[in-house]
């Protein structure tokens, strides 16, 4: 079932009927796809480097490929949906990821593994941001809330699934099978997205996208990745692509500043409080790639567990954060984010000091469980406020802007941090071969990771400060996401309230706006309503307004202003 842009404006699917069903359904297998993927190739990362004879390198980039064009792409991703229809790109995100999880199932040496790692990255940029997108499009507003609420909840158990599940398949079937059970996912998921989800998409969305954008990100992101791998090896390239990538990060910024729609518009950062949290996020997601990337390693390279006892062992880090993420986020509500934002980062870094006891021969419940246990206090207190504040700092127009800003940054200081701390504790091209040398590694790797978090948490307490009461409170509550903060949806919540005299640009503004009108109680989810003393013109496709205060309709001919673009 399609549904046209105009009755888009007004979504009516209910959470109990077939159609509803059949949504929460596709939402959760796309997501469940990349967030499956991103939790259990750490694990099998010591099989692929014995079956492939890769280098350390080589498992690096298996990490990292995918991350730089997920990174790089991800907000250009929803933009695509905006523009071409949101189950449309969607669908071929669930397609090209797992076209390009077969060519990793079926890769024969490192190189063609590494490269269908990057095209699994371009799905995930597509398909990620379409799954919440979805849902705030098709349902009715006052089914929104616990459909998000389901979706995240679905997506958290399979969060949690995921590493058991990897482990499972590496020591079982094979590490091959980490890749290709995305495929009978999608074939699952996009015949049930193309028949029972609506389309939809944004009226609003007008100009030429920022590709320049997209592509300078990815390729300064790859660049700096490399020449952070290859240090040591030829120096002469690695300066030169050092250099380019700094280049592009200048020309990317050049090209933001330059383009009349770009995909970051820049004047985002002018709120200290965004452009502070998005520091806060670089520390602690820098040393949450760094850690989950080495752990892996160290509990089965090290300490002899296998790769279904790894996956195991990080398990009750996604179940805390599945459990009380929600209370977390409440809990910030009500105190405000500096003190979560503190104390959370702190508790990461004693979680990677207890780490240091993990060595050969480690038993889980004294010497593994604590650091974990401790991990997941300090992840429980700490992702859910950094959501809501970064969503808080900004306009509510661009809410959906800066979650996806905070994502890709989120994601980017993991893959700089797994090309970086190999480089910063000296292991070699074969480490992960050698228990004593990956252990002399790990120890360095921990306490580098530990001061990253102490940094992340002086940020918070100097520049951290209680938002707005009428700001806007994230849609997704409940996750237990640990690569990356949540996305949240594009669109506008119901009856948007301003929080600030910044007028949104860009993307976020929709034509005929009025600067700093609010919205009519009566005119529907995003309707524009008129300045001061100019007559109401109701929407033709709207049924007139049932109030008995409500303002007469124009006489014909009367001058009045132009309807508002559908609502996103």
């Amino acid at each position: 079932m399609a549904v046209t842009a105009r009755t888009r404006q007004n979504p009516a699917v209910r959470i109990s009927t077939p159609t509803g069903r059949w949504i929460l359904l596709t939402t959760v297998l796309g997501s469940s796809m990349a967030l499956l993927d991103s939790t259990v190739v750490n694990v099998a990362l010591p099989r692929i480097g014995r079956d492939l004879d890769a280098s350390l390198a080589a498992l690096q980039w298996t990490v990292n490929a995918y991350l730089v064009t997920l990174a790089g792409l991800i907000l250009l991703g929803g933009t695509l949906g905006d523009r071409y229809g949101r189950r449309r790109i969607f669908v071929i995100g669930v397609c090209w990821f797992a076209a390009a999880s077969l060519l990793c199932g079926l890769a024969p040496d490192p190189t063609v593994l590494i490269v269908a790692r990057a095209l699994q990255g371009v799905g995930g940029a597509l398909l990620t941001p379409g799954s919440l997108a979805l849902i705030q499009a098709s349902f009715h507003p006052d089914d929104r809330s616990r459909a998000v609420g389901l979706w995240s909840g679905f997506g958290g158990v399979g969060a949690a699934v995921g590493p058991f599940l990897g482990g499972w398949l590496v020591d079982g079937p094979g590490w091959r099978w980490v890749f290709l059970l995305n495929v009978p996912l999608a074939l699952l998921c996009a015949p049930i997205a193309l028949r029972h989800v609506p389309e939809s998409a944004d009226e609003r969305a007008h100009g030429r996208f920022d590709v320049l954008g997209g592509a300078l990100g990815a390729l300064s992101l790859a660049l700096v990745t490399y020449a952070l791998i290859e240090a040591g090896h030829d120096s002469v390239a690695v300066a030169l692509t050092g250099t380019a990538g700094l280049l592009a990060a200048v020309a990317f910024v050049y090209a933001e500043r330059r383009h009349p729609d770009p995909m970051l518009p820049l004047d985002v950062f002018a709120s200290r409080q965004f452009t502070a949290v998005n520091l806060v996020t670089l520390c602690v997601y820098a040393a949450f790639g760094g850690f989950f990337f080495l752990t892996s390693l160290q509990l089965q390279v090290v300490a002899g567990y296998s790769a279904l006892q790894a996956g195991t062992s990080l398990l009750p880090t996604t179940v805390l954060m599945l459990l009380f993420s929600a209370r977390s986020g409440a809990l910030a509500d009500r105190i405000g984010p500096r003190l979560p934002l503190t104390v959370g980062p702190l508790l990461c870094a004693a979680a990677m000091l207890l780490m240091l006891r993990v060595g050969a021969g480690a038993d889980y419940l004294t010497d593994v469980l604590p650091a974990v246990l401790v991990m997941g206090a300090g992840m429980v207190t700490l992702v859910a406020p950094l959501t809501a504040t970064v969503l808080a700092s900004v306009d509510t127009s661009r809410a959906g802007l800066a979650s996806g800003v905070n994502n890709a940054a989120a994601r980017a200081a993991g893959l700089v941090a797994v090309a970086a701390l190999p480089l910063l504790t000296g292991m070699g091209p074969e480490a992960y071969r050698s228990p004593d040398a990956f252990d002399a590694a790990f120890h360095k790797a921990m306490p580098i990771c530990a001061g990253v978090l102490v940094a992340g948490a002086l940020l918070a307490v100097t520049t951290v400060r209680r938002p707005a009461p009428d700001c806007r409170h994230p849609e997704c509550r409940t996750h237990a996401w640990t690569t990356a903060p949540p996305l949240e949806s594009r669109g506008r919540p119901e009856r948007p309230e301003p929080s600030g005299p910044r007028e949104p640009s860009g993307p976020g503004r929709r034509a005929g706006a009025v600067p700093g009108a609010k919205a009519s109680p009566g005119a529907g989810p995003e309707a524009v309503p008129p300045p001061d003393g100019a007559p109401h013109d109701p929407r033709p496709d709207s049924p007139p307004d049932p109030r008995p205060d409500a303002p007469p309709a124009p006489r014909p001919g009367a001058p009045h202003d132009p309807p508002g673009d559908a609502a996103d």
